[in-house]
């Protein structure tokens, strides 16, 4: 089942199948290791719901929640 990365509840994984945005935030994204077939864990989700932390490729990231919703993962 795809959904976005920013779906995704504390503790559920997922493998990132594709990054939707395009130009400079799509290369900044690439650049922190997000990329297509990276296993990715939510970990944890601010209080007010914004920023989300993530585990990818061993270390945590945190993401906004708009960056996070151009991320397609597999359940």
């Amino acid at each position: 089942m795809e959904v976005t990365l920013k779906e995704l509840k504390p503790n559920e994984s997922g493998v990132v199948k594709s990054i939707g945005s395009a130009g400079p935030i799509r290369r900044r994204l690439m650049d922190m290791g997000i990329t297509p077939g990276a296993q990715v864990v939510m970990r944890k989700v601010a209080p007010l719901g914004d920023p989300i932390e993530i585990n990818i490729r061993g270390y945590e990231l945190t993401l906004r929640k708009a960056e996070a919703e151009q991320i397609k993962v597999e359940k």
